[in-house]
């Protein structure tokens, strides 16, 4: 499995497992995405971009959770997908862009696991070791 959910007592723990960076951070996203609805049941009928940064890659994974939290109330949208296209240090930190596919939330249609409001530093970690990388941390629910 290329993600895993942590026990925590009131929250949902979340690590993302890659060969790469990117793959990790991409499966901690996907993650979350199967932790809120049934992805299988969304089609991927829009794609959105999203760019981050943030002074580490521990930090970035943050930032992309909750962008993509926000993009789902926003635009009232649910994810069945989501994924790292660019991941590189710049004079800025690091930036992540990503790449997020889904369709519009139908209540009668799409079955919905639990509502999760925030991405969190709690429990946040990033570890790499020679092929092998984990991200984690805890998303509020």
């Amino acid at each position: 499995m290329p993600y895993e959910y942590l026990d925590h007592p009131a929250d949902l723990g979340i690590r993302g497992i890659g060969s790469t960076p990117q793959e990790a951070l991409s499966e901690g996203a996907q993650a979350m995405l199967a932790a809120m609805a049934d992805v299988k049941g969304v089609q991927q009928r829009q794609q959105l971009t999203q760019r981050c940064t943030a002074p580490d890659i521990a930090s970035l994974f943050v930032a992309w959770l909750n962008e993509l939290l926000y993009q789902r109330d926003v635009n009232d949208l649910l994810f069945a997908a989501a994924r790292v296209t660019r991941l590189e240090q710049s004079d800025e930190g690091w930036v992540l862009e990503g790449i997020a596919c889904g369709e519009r939330l139908d209540r009668n249609r799409h079955e919905i696991h639990t509502e999760i409001k925030a991405a969190t530093y709690c429990g946040l970690e990033y570890r790499s070791e020679p092929g092998r990388y984990t991200i984690q941390c805890v998303v509020d629910l």
